[in-house]
């Protein structure tokens, strides 16, 4: 008992280690950002349509990007090449609770972002691992199932597709497609049955499974998890060499604190969390594993314990959880260990088999996306607070205890999390940094959640997905009760059609004028799905709450036809413009009382169209909003338009990222998310 309190100390100790190393550690660079020439050795390749992602060793890792223009570029692993370009800083996220590019390549040493130029290949590498893994590369390169098959040889999974991987994210099976210990103890029982054909001593066997598997990791594009599943392995093996009494609590402790005191930045890797974290709770209830008689119960026990450990870790990341997920395991490990995995080397050697790997794999993913449609069973939970996981560990293990009174308390802070947008006090407007142009207004208590305009580029490509509905869900979101359309420019409903079929809207509410292509797109999809559309009405009475939509007449354009929208939440007032231009600004001012305005968002993205000197004198705002996407080939905003808002405090998307403006009682606090 002591020894396991040792070992639990040893654990914190790491834990207090790695958060206190990566916090003070200054981010500092070899590199001014000037520079413009260098060399490097190529230290890993992804190409996705034309666009090729290299990681490049120099005196630091940078990634670089090149984009493809027909020509093709006969690059490898280990590769020593010269490359001219641009180095820039990766950005934050600019919309809360998304993904942190910045933070994600920091974790990595990876301070800059390389926008090649031009690319010259020096010299290829000479080192045998590297020769041995470009082998690989290729052999997997030429098959039909190559995706896959560097996913399970290599633990390089960047080539799956999008769609599909959100599929398995959602269905809860993305650990299966992750070098771990589920893999290396199916190579371990291989090595094991090969060597004692061999009729070699137990200690040789292992001693000599131990070095394929440190050749093996050499190789891999090493992850965490693969390191983990390794180095728990060895230290098992040579516990039982050296016949040490040590538990596997005991040893997973040992291996943490091995890995954070090499890595510190280690504890951030989604992998790292996920393979000790589901490990620990199998070791700690191996008792009840042990009691299974039967296999299937065995099977869903350790499922049931993998989906409880993991639950935390994925309501913070993805802000759901899929009861279905315990089931689907069910399903998919066994298919996955039993038949994928081992098929894959089988395939990597015997090439003929390729098709019908293909083909197992084809209905894999078939059966993984329509998995995730079933949605009765998947649950919205806001991103949750350190305290909130705390707790929600500290009752898992006391289920895992068969403590039914914590079973109670555990579905009941569930439901209170599945609904925490009720327990909401205060108003909300967010200006969303998206391609384009996207405001979300958020009432109290989940009265209704307003979404103006949903953003889009029409130079995005087909891997281009918004941002849009994670965020909603971050926020425990689950429905939008009233899409409004401004007007129908892509940059403003380009993204629509993806949110009508991706999240719950409830009606939609189109601008003065006639349709044009893309709102008959959007017309047809929602007819599709019964959602109620309306057009050119007047005002939204939402409990005390009222949106006025301004209209005037009808112009002979798309912009002027814009919905303007005002509503005062908390007495603070806010004017929504659209692409509103400078004509119908006026017919505003003579027709309604707008003077001392709050907070207005500007018409047209600061474009010279918009935004008069006249109106803005009329109606003085307090804080002006400038919706604009970073270096936009447009210049928005116009300097003109800059200096005719000089009284106001200005905001904008492509400087502050998303900005937040929270009414609490009578105060108005305002943050923002720089990139």
């Amino acid at each position: 008992m002591k020894s396991n309190y040792f070992f639990k100390l040893l654990i914190l100790i790491g834990i207090i280690y790695s958060l206190t190393f990566t916090n003070l550690e200054p981010n500092i660079s070899v590199y001014s950002g000037r520079e413009q020439h260098f060399n490097f050795i190529v230290e890993n390749i992804d190409l996705k349509d034309s666009k090729l992602t290299i990681l490049l060793k120099g005196p630091e890792k940078v990634l670089g990007i090149y984009y493809l223009d027909k020509e093709k570029i006969n690059l490898q692993i280990g590769d020593t090449i010269t490359v001219s370009g641009k180095l820039s800083k990766p950005n934050n996220n600019t919309i809360p609770n998304l993904f942190n590019y910045k933070n994600y390549l920091n974790n990595k040493k990876i301070y800059w972002i390389l926008k090649i130029d031009k690319i010259d290949k020096i010299k290829s590498s000479n080192n045998f691992f590297t020769i041995i893994k470009n082998k690989i590369i290729n052999r997997c390169n030429k098959m039909q199932s190559s995706t896959y098959l560097k996913t399970f040889i290599l633990g390089n999974d960047s080539s799956i597709d999008k769609n599909v991987k959100e599929s398995y994210q959602s269905n809860g099976v993305t650990h299966l497609f992750a070098l771990s210990g589920m893999h290396v103890s199916l190579i371990t029982t291989i090595l094991f049955f090969i060597f004692n054909k061999l009729k070699l001593t137990k200690p040789l066997i292992k001693v000599f499974s131990i070095v394929v598997l440190l050749f093996y990791a050499v190789i891999l594009d090493i992850s965490p998890s693969i390191i983990r599943a390794i180095l728990f392995f060895i230290l098992i093996q040579v516990k039982d060499i050296l016949k040490l009494k040590y538990d596997n609590f005991s040893i997973l402790s040992v291996t943490f604190f091995i890995m954070i005191f090499l890595n510190p930045y280690y504890i951030y890797d989604l992998g790292f969390q996920y393979s000790f974290t589901i490990t620990f709770f199998l070791i700690q209830n191996q008792h009840l594993i042990k009691k299974c008689n039967n296999k299937l119960t065995k099977v869903i026990l350790i499922s049931t314990i993998s989906f409880l450990a993991s639950l935390p870790i994925n309501i913070y990341n993805f802000f759901n959880i899929n009861l279905l997920s315990i089931v689907i395991n069910l399903i998919f490990v066994p298919f996955i260990t039993i038949v994928i995995f081992p098929l894959s080397f089988l395939t990597f050697i015997f090439s003929f088999l390729d098709p019908i790997l293909y083909f197992l794999l084809s209905l894999m993913e078939k059966l993984s996306l329509f998995l995730k449609d079933i949605t009765y069973l998947n649950f919205t939970l806001a991103r949750p607070n350190i305290i909130v996981i705390f707790l929600y560990y500290l009752l898992i293990r006391q289920i895992l205890k068969l403590n039914y009174k914590s079973l109670i308390i555990f579905l009941i802070c569930l439901i209170i999390h599945n609904n925490i947008s009720f327990f909401n006090l205060n108003g909300s407007v967010i200006i969303l940094d998206v391609k384009g142009e996207s405001i979300l207004i958020s009432l109290p208590h989940n009265k209704a959640n307003i979404l103006i305009d949903t953003g889009g580029t029409i130079f995005q490509n087909q891997n281009y997905k918004s941002n849009i509905p994670l965020y909603l869900k971050s926020i425990g979101v689950k429905k939008i009760d009233y899409l409004i359309t401004t007007h129908g420019d892509y940059d403003h409903i380009g993204e629509a059609v993806h949110l009508v079929n991706n999240f719950k809207v409830k009606q939609v509410i189109f601008n003065k004028g006639n349709y044009n292509e893309l709102e008959l797109k959007l017309i047809k999809v929602l007819k599709k799905k019964k959602i109620p559309y309306y057009k050119d009405i007047k005002e939204l009475n939402i409990d005390k709450y009222k949106l006025y939509f301004l209209n005037t007449k009808e112009y002979d354009n798309e912009n002027d036809n814009s919905n303007v929208i005002y509503v005062n939440l908390n007495s603070y007032k806010f004017l929504f413009m659209g692409d509103a231009g400078i004509e119908k600004e006026k017919d505003l001012i003579e027709k309604y009382n707008l003077n001392e305005i709050d907070i207005l968002k500007i018409g047209h993205h600061g474009s010279k169209t918009s935004t008069g000197e006249y109106f803005v004198d009329k109606i003085n705002a307090k804080y002006s909003i400038i919706s604009v996407n970073k270096n936009n080939i447009y210049g928005h905003p116009n300097k003109e338009v800059l200096e005719i808002l000089k009284n106001s405090k200005i905001y904008r998307t492509d400087i502050n990222g998303s900005i937040i403006f929270k009414i609490e009682q009578q105060d108005l606090k305002i943050k923002t998310y720089a990139p």
